[in-house]
């Protein structure tokens, strides 16, 4: 399962808010399916890498299905 619990920790340790971000380029559907740990495309993980200054493990983490 692909949890975003990393980008919220990130967002926290760099003092952007979501709303910042909206304002950065993230639509806001993106940013609702991130909140709720929908699928989004590379792309979107590269945009945000790339605004954040981060890497793709700073944004999500893969864990075993339960």
């Amino acid at each position: 399962m692909i949890s975003y619990e990393p980008l919220w920790k990130t967002l926290k340790k760099k003092g952007i808010s979501q709303y910042e971000l909206i304002n950065m380029g993230v639509d806001r559907k993106t940013m609702d399916g991130l909140r709720h740990n929908r699928n989004i495309t590379a792309v979107t993980i590269d945009k945000l890498c790339n605004l954040l200054d981060c890497t793709p493990n700073d944004i999500l983490e893969c864990t075993k299905n339960s």
